[in-house]
């Protein structure tokens, strides 16, 4: 009788470190426009199901490695444009109109809205008939969004049932925008 002594050895299972280089690599590629949509879901896909890590380097060989310079500078410019987007932004708050806010004194809250019946009427199609209420709670103002059909918001974020609110605030009512002032 004869002993075979044969080993079966498969191949090392990728890390996650090798798939999260690999999609990153992808990702990149996407961004830098080498790569379409459909090309980019589908590679995506393939290295979340590949084992070996040839079939990850096969994903990604056409899309070669950029050098420390060419990424310095794409960092340098996605920098210089968030720092445009962060002085526009200021730029617009400090020019958006001011909406008062009532007397600490006034018992009931302000209502916004297209009816003429509010407190605040405002004439804008993104602003609904009864579109949010303001009013003064133990020390603090707190902005209510009645159920609007184009939401309220408060410094660019959307106001699901209350939110606090103080002086500076920027608020906007469907597209029409405010920076709240206590004087």
């Amino acid at each position: 009788m004869t002993a075979s002594f044969e080993h079966h050895t498969y191949p090392a299972r990728l890390s996650d470190a090798e798939r999260e280089r690999a999609l990153k690599v992808l990702r990149d590629g996407a961004a830098l426009g080498r790569l379409s949509h459909d090309t980019f879901v589908r590679r995506m896909e393939l290295a979340l199901t590949a084992r070996r890590p040839d079939e990850l380097a096969a994903l990604t060989a056409d899309l070669r490695d950029e050098n420390r310079w060419v990424r310095a500078m794409l960092g340098a410019v996605g920098a210089v444009s968030g720092f445009t987007v962060r002085l526009r932004r200021a730029w617009t708050v400090e020019r958006l109109p001011k909406l008062l806010l009532p007397p600490v004194a006034h018992p009931y809250p302000l209502r916004i809205g297209r009816d003429p019946a509010n407190g605040l009427r405002l004439s804008h199609e993104t602003v609904s008939r009864v579109h949010a209420e303001l009013s003064h709670h133990g020390g603090m103002w707190v902005l209510r969004d009645l159920g609007s059909t184009n939401g309220t918001s408060v410094n660019g974020r959307r106001v699901i049932g209350t939110a606090v609110v103080q002086d500076g605030d920027q608020v906007a009512f469907g597209r029409m925008s405010f920076r709240l002032s206590a004087d």
